[in-house]
């Protein structure tokens, strides 16, 4: 089994070309084998990847696992990680990348390279807000969920929901360095009021266009970067009038720049960085 491994600002991804019938077991149980970094290659998640034959509207399909071998809908990163690797490995010659996720093609435009690192614009898509979309549980109607009192064990957090092609949970917080991530990250993602799991974001606000945010990912847990949860944390940001677009977003393994001004499309500007290539044996351990 040929992969490749890539990642944006510490956020790391697999990439492996799905063929014709398959790898013997199912792609959920291979993302959970091939994930683990003791006994695995390692990463927060793996993309499935085909070209896309006969869809006039994207170069390659891709479908995304994370680490724990649940699918997610959509990933900024891993999808930018996806571009990068079509590119570097001479898949595609454009410097613009049409990849189809499960919530709709995104769409990469190559700004430049140096070396194995690959900054793109990304365009994500409008932020859903609707709570049933996201989806959520909260609220009723189609009003955003904004600086609502969530209760959580010992008492209520403070939370703005959207979905960038998958759910999102942001809080925001004085010192995010001091913000419980490790206990309250896992419960509101699994908190009852998010039907599909959530991910979840701790955003300290540094002056009107910069935000400083940690992560906790569905499926993985606390993670360097994440490109949707960047996206949503500088939305919800942008929902509290806190901040204004452009957002620059300081992760620990960098910082991506947000473009979003409702009802327009949101972009996305960050870099994915080739790794290397790997064989890893047919017959993988359970």
């Amino acid at each position: 089994m040929k992969l490749a491994k890539l990642h944006g600002l510490g956020n790391d991804f697999l990439v492996v070309q799905a063929v014709e019938g398959g790898f013997g077991r199912s792609f959920s149980a291979l993302a959970s084998v091939l994930c683990r970094r003791q006994t695995g290659i390692g990463a927060d998640g793996i993309l499935f990847f085909q070209p896309a034959v006969g869809d006039e509207a994207a170069d390659a399909a891709a479908l995304i696992f994370n680490a724990d071998g649940s699918e997610a809908e959509m990933s900024g990163n891993g999808t930018r990680c996806l571009a990068a690797y079509l590119i570097h490995s001479g898949v595609l010659a454009s410097p613009v990348v049409r990849i189809r996720t499960i919530s709709g093609v995104r769409v990469f435009t190559l700004k430049e390279q140096q070396g194995n690192i690959f900054t793109f614009e990304s365009a994500m898509g409008c932020p859903v807000t609707d709570p049933a979309k996201v989806p959520s549980l909260l609220g009723s109607g189609s009003e955003a969920i904004v600086d609502f009192p969530l209760t959580v064990a010992g008492g209520s957090v403070r939370i703005t929901v959207c979905s960038m092609g998958n759910p999102h949970c942001s809080t925001f917080w004085h010192d995010v360095s001091l913000a419980p991530i490790e206990t309250l990250g896992p419960e509101l993602e699994r908190h009852a009021s998010f039907p599909n799991r959530a991910n979840v974001e701790f955003i300290q606000v540094l002056d009107s266009h910069r935000i400083r945010v940690r992560f906790w990912e569905r499926g993985v847990g606390p993670t360097l970067s994440s490109g949707t949860g960047s996206s949503a944390a500088a939305v919800a940001a942008i929902l509290n009038r806190r901040v204004e677009s452009p957002v620059t977003v300081e992760v620990p393994g960098g910082s991506l720049l947000v473009h979003w001004r409702p009802p327009d499309e949101l972009r996305l500007t960050g870099t994915a960085e080739y790794i290397c290539s790997i064989e890893f044996p047919d017959r993988v351990g359970s």
